[in-house]
């Protein structure tokens, strides 16, 4: 019957026009309907539909579900492409506030992608969390619906958990009190949500003063331990005594060292005094202590500067005799070529006598000499003098550090006696008599070792000499 309609069948609303207009052909077609010929298949559709003004008088609740599952199928393909679980439209109201960071709240919505907001009243019990809390490891969020949160409310509380983890607050303690840290962050990020206006702080005097806006987190925790009896009192998202931040308490308080906790509590104290006016002192004390917060040079740069007070920087000249290695990208344009005189770089080298017994590994030598061949040649020193030792001496000759740097094969790996070695190295004649010697150990060596050159030993971090050197000595880090 269809192939018979003389009307376009493109849409209803061409079929709707047609029988509109040719309505003896109406009742023809009432078959094709699945109800009866004389009643419609759609109900309530003459209520639906005002028939003289063409237009609808109540809200379509069906095509807004349809629009709503429309959204919700392009968004489950965004999270899907993210590798975050999809979150359904008609989750818990905590879910729907984190759908809501993601569609609305672009600064946030990366990281509510990524997590999962749980709601498990028992689970909360538990865990003693009266609100909120978050584990940054597992990727969660936990939302105490007995709680009682307003939409705004939980919209503020998940943005809170968010910035805890975004802004790494758990790694980020080094050493301080976890739950004092906590509040020193929970004040912080609550000054923040307030400043953007996102959601609404839940109710209870929770941690928020406009005296400390603009306060760093560092500095917040430094006046919170001025008063640690009241600051103990103050209650986290999680509760009283609780950090929202779950597996804070559990990482190491001594995540520094002493030598770093001394270093900061000093400089802590000396901005203290000076900011307080509480007195002079002596200058060569405060720049000492200023000193002890730079960051340490690295033993390589170390190194390097030691090469220094030896080898002076060469001046290079140029000759177009020697045709230059860029000539080629120009033939109509002559470029002169740099070079060293021989009579500049004669003499020029210095010594390296390597510990080959079976305490150093081969990653330590390995690096060692890279570290060498690399300052060799940033230093125009053609030739090195190498000698490997263990129970005795191994000379290696003059190398280049471009063999130095290749494939060296290393002789030895016996016990550890380096006398011979530098001995040998100090009475050659083909080595000059201001060359320097560097000595690569691990530090398992004789007691009572003479060395009459300028000399430096590098080790292994960690490691020690079994005497007190004459010479500097550098430790490198593997």
């Amino acid at each position: 019957m269809l192939e018979s309609f003389p009307g376009s069948l493109r849409n209803e609303q061409t079929i709707y026009d047609y029988l509109s207009q040719y309505r003896e052909q109406a009742e023809r077609y009432q078959v094709l309907g699945t109800r009866s010929p004389d009643l419609n298949d759609i109900f309530d559709l003459e209520d639906i539909w005002d028939t003289h003004s063409w237009r609808r008088n109540y809200k379509d609740y069906f095509e807004q579900d349809f629009a709503h599952a429309l959204q919700y199928s392009v968004k489950s393909v965004l999270q899907s492409a993210a590798n975050a679980e999809i979150l359904s439209e008609y989750n818990t109201r905590s879910r729907q506030a984190a759908n809501w960071f993601i569609n609305s709240f672009p600064l946030l919505g990366g990281l509510a992608a990524h997590f999962k907001v749980i709601e498990d009243s028992v689970y909360c019990q538990r865990q003693e969390i009266q609100i909120a809390a978050v584990n940054v490891e597992r990727q969660e969020i936990y939302v105490n619906p007995a709680a009682g949160l307003s939409d705004e409310e939980l919209r503020f509380v998940l943005a809170h958990e968010y910035l805890h983890a975004g802004l790494d607050h758990a790694n980020r303690a080094k050493g301080r009190d976890p739950y004092l840290w906590n509040i020193a962050c929970d004040y912080v990020i609550n000054g923040w949500l307030e400043e953007m206006k996102v959601g609404r702080m839940p109710e209870g005097g929770l941690m928020y003063d406009e005296q400390l806006k603009g306060m760093s987190a560092e500095e917040i925790y430094d006046e919170l331990v001025r008063n640690i009896r009241i600051s103990r009192k103050l209650m986290t998202f999680r509760g009283y005594g609780k950090g929202d931040v779950i597996g804070m308490d559990d990482r190491p308080h001594g995540s520094v060292n002493l030598d770093d906790f001394c270093r900061n509590a000093l400089m802590q104290g000396l901005e203290y005094h000076l900011s307080g006016h509480r007195g002079l002192l002596p200058s060569a004390l405060v720049e000492e202590i200023r000193a002890l917060a730079m960051p340490p040079i690295p033993w390589d740069v170390k190194l390097a500067q030691w090469f220094d007070d030896f080898f002076a920087p060469l001046e290079k000249h140029r000759t177009y005799a020697r045709p230059s290695r860029r000539q080629a990208s120009t033939p109509d344009i002559p470029r002169p070529r740099y070079f060293l005189d021989d009579t500049q770089t004669a003499g020029r080298t210095f010594g390296v006598v390597i510990d080959t017994s079976g305490s150093m590994s081969p990653t330590d030598i390995g690096l060692a000499l890279g570290a060498i061949a690399s300052y060799a040649d940033a230093k125009d020193v053609p030739k090195v003098r190498v000698i490997f030792c263990d129970a005795r001496a191994y000379d290696q000759g003059y190398l280049s550090p471009e063999e130095m740097a290749g494939r060296v094969e290393v002789t030895g790996r016996g016990g550890t006696v380096l006398q011979p070695g530098i001995d040998q190295l100090e009475n050659a004649k083909d080595f000059p008599q201001d060359g320097p010697i560097l000595i690569i150990t691990d530090g398992e060596i004789e007691r009572d070792l003479v060395i009459k050159r300028e000399h430096a030993f590098l080790l292994p971090i960690g490691h020690t000499l079994p005497f007190r050197p004459r010479g500097k000595v550098f430790y490198y880090e593997k």
